[in-house]
């Protein structure tokens, strides 16, 4: 999610900064030398090289510095259990909602369909952050450690799914959230819950949603589990202390012309950076700096529902620079790596990784024009082959007084990748090879890099028979032309296309939605189904559903409390919802029946009026354990124009729901009386007439919640 955080961690995770450098750092990337960026009339070819040799022993030296400051060990970077990170180059965000990695009508994980697609699109990933929380946490107090729980078939569930997962070659990552404070507590630290659940489930690591570093007591309690974690937190750990054990994060970076360095690969080679970069449609600028310092990207496409999907010009540039990263993934990690490798045109800019006297180098065009030509200028030494790695093929050295000049071309905007070696005996490298010369048959620049929003369907909800006569607790809407104007609370996601929903007479999914409508006439429930209501619907169909976790989580061996017959009822899923209006002749209302039975015609702010009534709705319960709702009729003062009771501030409320090829969501009225405290990242409240909240769907278990009630409707023409 958007970085935050306090200023006590701030505090905390200041670095030290080392001496006389030139070229401070500045959010985790080093400067490059100013001639880099210019057009190559203010300093020649060779004044930039000496500042360059210059540029690169102050950053090294400042380098050392830091590592001696910090008492720098490299202990955690050398334990086996840990180093899968160092080659985690891609690493993919899913939602637990999304549809390619559940099945909800058959009830399972499909962790095949869901690496399938990816190895399809753009030739897989290596590890996968399952984000099972935000941005539903906080429609009621189940904390983050809850929702794991919530999620289909339990921890046991959970570990076959980790296992399929593993099975494909693919690490697991559960988010982890400090801030979140408002909920249920767990009633042991964070730290040790977390290596508890995550050690329950097989996880391999946890990322640190908005820190800046994990701290080392999350490392000691993983460690006394005896399922040792990887720890990436969301920002790059701010002191080279914190870099000595966790050994991944993310990186929110920036792209001016010149390539810029990282900062944690410099102070330690094996630290490995996923490049996240949620809201770009186009990857190219971070994938052109992931390579240029032999790291990753976080091929994040489901973000908070919103698909924001790869291009194919992005998906083929991922499957080439992946397997490239992956066949040279020893000579990514090397202390003596060389970034700004001298390079004969500009614009193009290289990075060498030796090993072993062998060496690899990462090249990218940064020009919007093809680089043909000489590129790389190198010390001529005997018995020394060269492979160009993008094209597939050995090239042909031209010797110039004691240094070869190698020549390959390089499409605008693009990748190049050289291995020097005396022979040519890995075999990974080979396969390579082979697959490269078949897909560079295909320039990259021939791929589309637009993007298009997926596009979203509404659920139908069939009409309902007429009513004989007035249904009992039911009020009758008469048909009206309605302006439908409502707007979607989502705490991220500015105006973009692809957000909030798309109702059936708009052509994208939008934050803002204004339709003119002729709303027909219909009966809605004065009242939300009580527990007492639902309790005769059990009793006439002896209804229990499949996914039965938490289904009417708050009665008591199959009976609602003693005194609670005339509160809302909750903990119901979408399809207990349904259930209950097929068994009552009813169906439950399209969110702009539900708005025009609350706001009618006057425009008012709320059911009661324009201004806002405490008295109108429950006192806001600000704990971290869910008190009870109020009963339907406890507010009065409350009521809708027509006359409809308890639409606001008591329980949210379901309405329509909406799916795309890979999520399902739903749209929820009326807020609830539930306000955890300390983030603003919990699930936003949506008390105004021209508000709703969007309600991610996976499966009943999940879906259900202790402040998530409903009412229904009948057609009355």
């Amino acid at each position: 999610m958007a970085f935050a955080v306090t200023g006590v961690l701030v505090l905390l995770h200041t670095p030290l900064h080392a001496q006389d450098t030139s070229y401070p750092a500045n959010g985790g990337l080093i400067p490059v030398p100013h001639c880099l960026d210019e057009p190559g009339i203010s300093a020649t070819h060779e004044e930039c090289a000496a500042q360059l040799r210059a540029w690169r022993k102050d950053v090294f030296r400042w380098r050392d510095e830091m590592r001696i400051r910090a008492g720098y060990s490299d202990a955690e970077y050398q334990r086996p259990e840990l180093k899968w990170a160092q080659s985690s180059f891609m690493q993919a965000q899913m939602m637990v909602e999304d549809r390619y990695f559940y099945d909800r009508a058959a009830g399972k994980y499909t962790v095949d369909r869901y690496v399938d697609d990816l190895d399809q699109r753009f030739g897989g990933i290596d590890s996968v952050l399952v984000w099972q929380s935000y941005p539903n946490i906080g429609i009621d107090d189940r904390s983050q450690y809850d929702l794991i729980r919530a999620l289909p078939g339990g921890i046991p569930a959970l570990r076959a799914m980790i296992d399929q997962f593993h099975q494909r070659g693919v690490r697991v990552l559960f988010p982890m959230m400090m801030w979140d404070q408002g909920t249920r507590p767990e009633g042991i630290p964070n730290w040790e819950a977390t290596a508890k659940i995550m050690a329950g489930v097989g996880a391999d690591g946890v990322n640190g949603d908005t820190m800046n570093g994990i701290p080392r007591a999350f490392r000691e309690a993983s460690d006394r589990t005896g399922h040792p974690l990887v720890f990436e937190p969301e920002g790059y750990p701010r002191s080279a202390e914190m870099l000595a054990y966790n050994n991944m994060s993310w990186g929110y970076w920036r792209y001016p012309f010149a390539p810029l360095l990282s900062e944690g690969k410099l102070l330690e080679p094996r630290h490995m950076i996923n490049i996240s970069d949620r809201w770009n449609r186009s990857k190219t600028d971070d994938l052109q700096f992931a390579f240029f310092n032999g790291v990753g990207l976080e091929t994040w496409e489901n973000v908070w529902s919103i698909w924001n999907g790869i291009t194919p010009r992005g998906a083929e540039t991922i499957r080439r620079v992946a397997a490239v990263e992956r066949a040279v993934a020893p000579y990514l990690i090397s202390q003596d790596w060389e970034p700004l490798t001298p390079t004969v045109q500009f614009g193009v800019f290289a990075t060498g990784w030796p090993r072993n006297g062998q060496k690899v180098f990462t090249i990218i065009n940064r020009n919007e024009y093809n680089s043909t030509g000489p590129q790389l200028e190198l010390p001529d030494q005997p018995g020394l082959h060269y492979y160009d790695l993008w094209h597939g093929e050995e090239l042909n050295p031209q010797r110039e007084g004691g240094k070869i000049v190698l020549s390959f071309d390089m499409e605008g905007h693009g990748f190049g990748a050289v291995l020097v070696t005396p022979e040519l005996n890995d075999v990974g490298i080979s396969a390579l090879m082979a697959k490269s010369k078949s897909w560079s048959a295909v320039p990259l620049d021939s791929l589309s890099d637009e993007w298009k929003a997926l596009p979203q369907q509404i659920a139908p909800i069939g009409k309902t028979a007429l009513p004989q006569s007035n249904p009992e607790g039911m009020l009758k809407i008469s048909a009206a032309d309605f302006l439908f104007r409502v707007d979607g609370l989502e705490i991220e996601g500015d105006n973009w296309a692809g957000l909030d929903v798309q109702y059936p007479w708009e052509d994208t999914p939008r934050r803002h939605h204004v339709h003119q409508m002729r709303i027909a006439s219909f009966w809605i429930d004065q009242y939300p189904v009580t527990n007492q209501a639902f309790q005769k619907f059990l009793d006439a169909t002896r209804y229990h559903p499949k996914d039965d976790y938490h289904f009417l989580k708050d009665w008591k061996e199959g009976k609602y409390l003693p005194g609670w017959g005339n509160k809302p009822v909750t903990w119901v899923s979408l399809e207990d919802a349904r259930a209950y209006a097929a068994w009552a002749g009813k169906r439950l209302p399209h969110e702009w029946e539900w708005q025009y039975a609350a706001a009618g015609n006057d425009k008012r702010t709320y059911p009661w009026g324009d201004k806002w009534d405490d008295a109108a709705v429950p006192v806001p319960d600000k704990t971290r354990e869910l008190t009870a709702p109020d009963d339907v009729d406890a507010h009065p003062k409350g009521a809708s124009p027509f006359g409809v009771m308890d639409l606001v501030g008591n329980v949210w409320q379901w309405t329509d729901e909406f799916q795309d090829d890979h999520t399902r969501t739903a749209v929820l009225r009326g807020g609830s009386y539930y306000q955890p405290q300390g983030s603003m990242w919990y699930f936003p409240k949506a008390f105004k007439n021209t508000e709703h909240g969007k309600y991610l769907l996976m499966a009943p278990s999940k879906d259900r919640a202790g402040t998530l009630g409903f009412r229904c409707v009948m057609d009355a023409e």
